[in-house]
C-alpha cells in the first residue's frame, strides 16, 4: 500500500510509519519541525525512521501540498498536530495546526487521491474533557483549547466522510508513553529529571490522577489493524488505549524502581484542563480491529527507559 504518515517525525506517528515501512509498504512521511519543543529530538526519530525506508519530506500541511507530496495514496494517518494543554500556546496555534491544516489535508486528499480506502484521522481522549471515561457515543465536554479543537479535526474528517467524498475514521488515543515520548511529557521529564538528579515539577494533585496509560507498540497496532477494514470502519470514532488504570504516583514509583533512583519531587500549581481520570473503553475497538493491548506498564516503562539511556546518557 502507498501510504502517507503527517507528523512522521513526532512521537507516535515516526513509530507508525517506521512500523508501515518494516512491513513492506510504500511510506511516505511529512513534518514541519515545529519549534513547540527542540527540533533536534525529531531528527534522532527522523534517523531510525529514513533507516526504515520511510521517504521524508519536510513541510507544513498547512502550505501547497501539491507542490510537496506524490499523489494517489491509499491510506493517510493524520497525526500532525499543535499538541499538549499548554498555557504558552496560544488559540490562535491551535486553531492553525488542529483546524486549518486538518481541512487543508483533506482538500488536498480529496483532489489528488480519488481511489484513496481510508483518511484515518488521529484524535485524542481529551475530547471527552476531564473525565475520559466514557463510550465512543458519549457528548465530548473538552475543557482545553487542545481538545476543542482536535475534536473540530475529528468533526471536519468525518464531515467529508458524511458527505460521501472520501472514506475516514477518527480513533481517539489514551495517554500513549514509551520510546520517543515527548520531552515535556511525564516519563521522559521525569526520567531525565532523575538520571540529571534535578527537581521534577508536579502539578499539586495530579500524583491521584489515573491514566489508561498505554504502550506505544500497542497503539501502532490499532493503527495496523485499520488496513483492510475500511468498509466497516468508515464513519466511525473508535477509542484506542488500555483499560488498565494507573495514578500517576503509581507511574513515578515504577520509574523509581526501573532506574533504582528517587525523584526529586517539587509540588507546583495546578494546570488548568488537566484531565483528573482517564480509562480507555475499548469494546469497539476489540470488536471492529480486533485490538488488545499487550504490554504490561512496567515492561513498557522499561522500554522508554532502555531508549532514553541508549539516546541520552
Amino acid at each position: 500500500m502507498k501510504i502517507l504518515v503527517t507528523g512522521a517525525a513526532g512521537f507516535i506517528g515516526s513509530h507508525t510509519a517506521e512500523f508501515f515501512a518494516n512491513e513492506g509498504h510504500q511510506v511516505y512521511g511529512i513534518d514541519n519541525f515545529s519549534s513547540y519543543y527542540n527540533p533536534a529530538l525529531k531528527k534522532l526519530n527522523l534517523a531510525d525512521v529514513e533507516k526504515a525506508g520511510v521517504t521524508f519530506i519536510e513541510a507544513d500541511i498547512i502550505s501547497n501540498l501539491k507542490e510537496k507530496l506524490p499523489t494517489d495514496f491509499d491510506y493517510v494517518f493524520h497525526f500532525a498536530a499543535q499538541p499538549g494543554i499548554s498555557a504558552t500556546t496560544s488559540l490562535e496555534e491551535y486553531v492553525q495546526n488542529n483546524i486549518f491544516a486538518t481541512q487543508n489535508l483533506l482538500d488536498w486528499v480529496k483532489e489528488t487521491s480519488p481511489n484513496l480506502k481510508l483518511f484515518v484521522n488521529i484524535a485524542t481522549s481529551s475530547i471527552y474533557g476531564k473525565e475520559a471515561t466514557l463510550p465512543e457515543t458519549a457528548l465530548p465536554k473538552p475543557v482545553s483549547f487542545y481538545g476543542t479543537t482536535k475534536l473540530a479535526a475529528e468533526q471536519l474528517a468525518l464531515g467529508e466522510q458524511r458527505a460521501g467524498k472520501l472514506n475516514a475514521c477518527s480513533l481517539r488515543l489514551y495517554s500513549v508513553y514509551g520510546p520517543r515520548e515527548r520531552p515535556e511529557k511525564l516519563y521522559t521529564k521525569l526520567i531525565k529529571s532523575i538520571y540529571d538528579q534535578t527537581e521534577f515539577p508536579l502539578f499539586e494533585g495530579s500524583e491521584k490522577h489515573s491514566r489508561s496509560f498505554t504502550y506505544v507498540g500497542d497503539i501502532v497496532k490499532g493503527m495496523a489493524a485499520v488496513i483492510g477494514k475500511e468498509r466497516k470502519i468508515n464513519g466511525e470514532i473508535i477509542n484506542i488505549g488500555s483499560d488498565v488504570e494507573y495514578t500517576t504516583q503509581q507511574g513515578i514509583e515504577l520509574i523509581e524502581k526501573i532506574i533504582g533512583l528517587k525523584a526529586k519531587i517539587k509540588i507546583t500549581p495546578p494546570r488548568p484542563g488537566d484531565q483528573l481520570r482517564t480509562t480507555a473503553l475499548i469494546d469497539k475497538a476489540r470488536k471492529l480491529l480486533s485490538y488488545e493491548p499487550e504490554t504490561s506498564f512496567e515492561a513498557g516503562l522499561e522500554k522508554q527507559v532502555d531508549w532514553y539511556r541508549e539516546k541520552f546518557l
